[in-house]
């Protein structure tokens, strides 16, 4: 099956960059600094903006051990008050991720924020994670998207890294079940872990039957990216954007510039 290049949001291979939130309240790792969270959080949306990426994906990275499913409330109000700060300052459209599988969170930080999408790591069936057993609640995040009139569109992960289903399917048919039962607008590949290459093949494959684009969600590098570009429909980009290519770290600019100027020689 030929498949056209898919746009989101009217670009074409678009490449989305991580902001990896500092421990927010409440998590084991939070040092009290409150304001040094806002402040990390707005200067690498900012240069995101300013080096060309074409959008942002807000999660709380900082937050690990992660909830497997439902966050608590200081999270959800932490997230929400940081992603309407990013959306008011920066104008590329916003992601927000609620690790490790708070859809329903997400869903609605996201549209009280006023951003633009959420992924979901577990969007349906059953993987087993360094959390345990995490259970997709498709059913959950579509009816809180429809009962907020919400305009969030939803990308979500097939075999995400940190994981492994309890049952093996086949990649084809969990990408048909997202699209067609899940009603997600994207689905995503990762690689192993964080960090971790994608699987070319794979993302052949998804491409092949996927009705809805197909992200590559880690380890895209300049030096894979010219091949990837040819089959993917976009780019979330984490670890290779940080310095030492530490999700931990700061973002560095001059590997946000590798990367784009790799992109744009590509496109």
């Amino acid at each position: 099956m030929k498949r056209t290049d898919s746009t989101l949001w009217g670009m074409l291979k678009p490449v989305f960059g991580c902001v990896h939130l500092l421990p927010l309240p409440g998590a084991p790792l939070y040092d009290g600094n409150m304001n040094g969270i806002f402040e990390r959080a707005l200067r690498e949306a900012d240069l995101y903006h300013h080096l060309g990426v074409h959008g942002i994906i807000i999660e709380n990275f900082g937050d690990a051990p992660f909830y497997p499913e439902d966050v608590p409330a200081e999270t959800v109000a932490f997230m929400t008050a940081v992603t309407r700060e990013i959306v008011q300052h920066c104008p590329l459209p916003v992601g927000v991720n609620v690790l490790r599988n708070d859809a329903r969170a997400a869903m609605a930080v996201a549209t009280a924020a006023g951003a633009a999408f959420i992924r979901v790591n577990i969007h349906m069936g059953a993987m087993v994670t360094d959390q345990g057993l995490i259970q997709g609640r498709a059913h959950g995040t579509t009816r809180m998207r429809s009962c907020l009139r919400s305009s969030v569109k939803i990308l979500a992960d097939t075999a995400v890294k940190h994981a492994v289903p309890l049952a093996p399917r086949p990649l084809e048919l969990d990408i048909l079940d997202l699209a067609e039962r899940g009603l997600v607008d994207g689905v995503i590949i990762t690689g192993d872990r964080t960090g971790g290459a994608v699987n070319r093949e794979d993302l052949i494959r998804a491409r092949s039957v996927s009705p809805v684009p197909v992200l590559v969600g880690s380890g895209t590098t300049p030096d894979n990216l010219p091949t990837l570009i040819e089959v993917a429909d976009g780019f979330i980009v984490g670890s290779y954007f940080k310095h030492d290519g530490n999700p931990l770290n700061t973002v560095s600019g001059d590997r946000v510039r590798e990367v784009m100027a790799t992109r744009a020689a590509c496109v």
